[in-house]
């Protein structure tokens, strides 16, 4: 962060410094103006505001080039940090990839790779665990559209209405963000809406 806020001061350095040469151009160039009305402009004095004019034109040209190599740096640093939080998670899957990997060339019975897979279907839950990432609760509870999603209704006698019956697809949760919602099918409870 000490990095950003150094771009934020350089950039706001460049714009204090633009709009500084751009008045004193302005400047220059009014007394140029007054001069030129008043009395013919001595070939020194045109020589000195040319000076000048070459000299901010060289601060500017100076301030745009830091200012890109600094937006340039802030682009190749994001980058980087981005590179750097993918590998840290795509490391804590490689072992279960492995697994599958193993899995698929196993030659054991059904039963055994039914528990393969069980033991897979784990290791990623803690991977899951350990990113912060929890399953979100569905089945028997109540249907909340903040983080179910509702492709239908099975008639239920067995559950209060509007609570959810089966679950199709897991929704997850990164902390306190919906990474996806439940994909559930919600009871209608006859008894329960006659009443």
């Amino acid at each position: 962060m000490p990095e950003q806020e150094s771009e934020l001061t350089l950039s706001e350095a460049a714009s204090a410094a633009l709009a500084e040469a751009a008045a004193q151009d302005a400047q220059a160039a009014q007394e140029a103006a007054e001069t030129a009305e008043g009395a013919p402009v001595s070939r020194a004095e045109f020589d000195q505001l040319k000076a000048d004019r070459d000299q901010l034109l060289d601060r500017l040209a100076r301030l745009q080039a830091e200012f890109e190599n600094a937006r340039k740096r802030t682009e190749r640093e994001q980058a980087a940090n981005r590179d750097y939080a993918v590998s840290s998670v795509v490391e804590k899957f490689l072992p279960v990839m492995d697994h599958f990997e193993l899995a698929l060339k196993a030659s054991g019975s059904a039963e055994q790779l039914l528990s393969g897979v069980e033991l897979i279907v784990k290791q990623m839950e803690e991977v899951l665990r350990q990113l912060n990432v929890t399953p979100i609760l569905a089945v028997g509870e109540e249907f909340d559209p903040r983080v179910h999603e509702a492709l239908g209704s099975v008639e239920r006698h067995d559950l209060p209405d509007h609570h959810v019956a089966e679950e199709i697809r897991r929704g997850y949760k990164l902390r306190d963000r919906l990474l996806r919602p439940s994909l559930v099918r919600i009871t209608s409870n006859p008894k329960q809406t006659n009443e």
